[in-house]
C-alpha cells in the first residue's frame, strides 16, 4: 500500500513539473508574440523638428514593422498641451516645457533628440544678405518699414510670423530679436508654409530652422555671422534650440525603443547631418532653460 502511495505521489509530481514545463513554454512563445505586437505612436508638434521624426521613423518602421508611427505638426505648443493631457504619444517641441504657460512640465519627460539652428530668411529680390542684429530687431518690430533703410531695394517690407504657439517663433523672439515683439502681421502655423509664401512675396522676410532652408529664399546673416551648423555648435550664431520629444512619465519599453533609436548612429551620424540638424554630441556647448551657455 505504501508503494502505490508513493509511486502516485511521484507520478503526481511528475505530471505537475510537466504543467509547469509547459506552461513556461506557453510563456516564452506568448512573449515573442507580444514583441511582435501592433504598436501606435502618435507625435505631434513642432513643425522644425517634424521632418526629422518622419524620416526616422520610415527608417525605424522597416525594421520594425509592427509599429505606426503618426508624425503631425502644429507647433510646439500643442505637441506640449497635447502630451501632457495624455492625447498624443509624444510631443515635439523646439522649447523646454518649462518655458511654455499652461503646461505642467513636472509631469513631462524631456528626451532631447537634436540640435536646430534658425534664421531670418528673405525674399530673393530685396537686396540684402546681411543684417546687424538691431536692424534685425527693428526690420521686425516694423522701425524699419523699407528695404533701402538697410541698404537694399526700394521695396517695402512685408514680416511673415509664425502663430503662438510655434517653438520656432519663441526662440526667434528670445534670441534673435532679445524678446523684443514683432509687429502684427499674418501669421502661418507651419514652416514649409511660411517659405512658400517668403518665396512668392516681394519684401518679404521670416524666419525658419535651418533644416527648411534652401535656395527659394536668401538665408540672412546677422553681424556678419552666417547661419551655419559650424556656427551653432560654438554659438556664435546663438538662434538655436534643442529638439526635444515629450512622454508624459517614463515611456513604456515599445516607446522608449523608438526614442532610443532617435539616438543611435543610425539617426544621428546620418539623417540628423542630412536633413540640417546637429547631433547634440557635437555641441560645444549646452544651454540650460534659463538660457544659460556653458562649454562642454
Amino acid at each position: 500500500m505504501k508503494k502505490r502511495v508513493i509511486a502516485a505521489t511521484m507520478l503526481s509530481l511528475g505530471l505537475l513539473l510537466t504543467g509547469c514545463g509547459a506552461q513556461g513554454g506557453t510563456t516564452e512563445k506568448s512573449s515573442e508574440a507580444d514583441s511582435n505586437k501592433p504598436v501606435k505612436i502618435v507625435a505631434v508638434g513642432s513643425t522644425a523638428l517634424q521632418p526629422l521624426v518622419d524620416a526616422a521613423k520610415d527608417q525605424f518602421t522597416q525594421e520594425h514593422p509592427n509599429y505606426t508611427v503618426s508624425v503631425q505638426g502644429g507647433g510646439s505648443g500643442t505637441g506640449l498641451s497635447q502630451v501632457a493631457d495624455g492625447a498624443v504619444t509624444i510631443g515635439n517641441s523646439d522649447v523646454f516645457a518649462e518655458e511654455k504657460g499652461g503646461v505642467d512640465a513636472s509631469k513631462l519627460v524631456d528626451h532631447r533628440v537634436a540640435v536646430v539652428g534658425m534664421g531670418p530668411v528673405v525674399n530673393k529680390e530685396v537686396g540684402v544678405k546681411n543684417l546687424t542684429k538691431q536692424q534685425l530687431i527693428d526690420v521686425f518690430t516694423g522701425k524699419v518699414k523699407n528695404w533701402k533703410e538697410v541698404g537694399g531695394k526700394d521695396q517695402e517690407i512685408v514680416v511673415i510670423n509664425r502663430a503662438n504657439g510655434s517653438g520656432t517663433r519663441a526662440t526667434f523672439e528670445k534670441w534673435g530679436l532679445d524678446g523684443a515683439k514683432p509687429v502684427q502681421s499674418q501669421e502661418q502655423d507651419s514652416s514649409g508654409t511660411v517659405r512658400k509664401i517668403v518665396e512668392q512675396t516681394p519684401g518679404a522676410i521670416s524666419y525658419l530652422a535651418f533644416s527648411y532652408m534652401d535656395d527659394s529664399t536668401v538665408a540672412l546673416s546677422i553681424d556678419g555671422v552666417e547661419p551655419k551648423e559650424e556656427h551653432v555648435k560654438d554659438n556664435s550664431w546663438k538662434i538655436w534650440s534643442y529638439e526635444h520629444m515629450y512622454t508624459k512619465g517614463e515611456p513604456n519599453k515599445e516607446v522608449k525603443a523608438f526614442l532610443d533609436y532617435m539616438v543611435t548612429d543610425d539617426v544621428q551620424k546620418t539623417i540628423v547631418k542630412d536633413l540640417g540638424y546637429l547631433a547634440i554630441t557635437d555641441m560645444q556647448v549646452e544651454r540650460d532653460v534659463n538660457g544659460k551657455v556653458t562649454e562642454k
